[in-house]
């Protein structure tokens, strides 16, 4: 069995020693990353922008772990209000994906209240 390899990228970082993904063999899976930005670590106030910084930290996580975004199968949408905040999600998610026929499974859940952001998410990946 592959050994297991902590996946970490710039702009980043949880507050608990975890890294921001986890990749053994071919199959990455993340932890929960947020719409922070990724220069001054502050979270945004708008939906928008969280989302935007979301989506970087996507596309750094995989390509931190030798991938694209083509190899990612789910992804894992936490929003504090998943009716309204679609537009802002499907945006970026179209702009990742433009091809319908090939995109990833997605699932959008509620998140607590208490959270400081507005949207985070995990993803699962199949590299190579």
């Amino acid at each position: 069995m592959a050994k297991r390899q902590s996946i970490n990228f710039p702009g980043f970082k949880h507050q608990n020693p975890i890294p921001n993904a986890s990749r053994i063999g071919n199959l990455l899976m993340s932890s929960v990353m947020s719409g922070v930005d990724p220069s001054t670590r502050e979270m945004p106030a708008d939906l928008a922008t969280q989302v935007t910084n979301l989506f970087g930290h996507i596309r750094n996580c995989i390509k931190a772990a030798g991938g694209t975004p083509d190899d990612i199968v789910k992804i894992e949408f936490w929003m504090k209000d998943p009716t309204t905040g679609r537009g802002a999600l499907n945006e970026e998610w179209v702009k990742m994906f433009p091809d319908e026929n090939a995109r990833p499974a997605r699932h959008t859940m509620a998140l607590e209240a208490s959270h400081r952001g507005q949207v985070t998410c995990c993803i699962t990946a199949v590299i190579g």
